[in-house]
């Protein structure tokens, strides 16, 4: 009787490790559809988003950059991050017009079906507001967002 315990309880075990392991390996497809799309990525990292989407890090051209897919294998949103002095003057002209005294404190390009996009972490007496702006300068979206104690200057 002790042995079939011990026998149905080692196979439990090895039953959910091989559920928890199934749950985070990359899906083929999702893999396949990466390669395709960034053939020369090197470092790749994947981690799980939600339920519904993969995330890979990687480097590419010497670039830090980031990919999403969903769990269909289908490409959503790339984005890397740029200097300051990679702003384009319509883009920079636009920011300082709307957030007047903000500080920059994330920029980066990100770029989906729907085009790309600059998008930045702005920062200024408590306030913070994540924006994304199209290439002709128009802000096209702008979040605030409460600041914690982490994102302290």
């Amino acid at each position: 009787m002790k042995n079939l315990f011990l026998v149905i309880a080692i196979g439990a075990m090895f039953s959910l490790l091989a559920c928890a392991q199934s749950k985070n390996e990359v899906p083929a497809n999702i893999k396949t559809a990466f390669a395709g799309k960034f053939a020369d990525a090197k470092n790749v990292k994947w981690s799980k988003e939600n339920d519904e989407e993969w995330e890979a890090e990687f480097k590419l051209d010497g670039k830090e950059y980031s990919a999403n897919f969903d769990t269909d294998g289908n490409w959503l949103e790339t984005e890397y991050e740029i200097n300051e002095s990679d702003i384009p003057e319509s883009v920079r002209t636009s920011i300082n017009n709307e957030f007047a005294g903000f500080k920059i404190k994330e920029s980066e390009i990100s770029e989906t079906k729907d085009g790309k996009f600059y998008e930045f972490e702005l920062n200024k007496d408590g306030d913070r507001f994540e924006v994304s702006v199209d290439l002709t300068g128009k802000i096209v979206k702008k979040e605030s967002e409460s600041k914690s104690e982490d994102d302290e200057d």
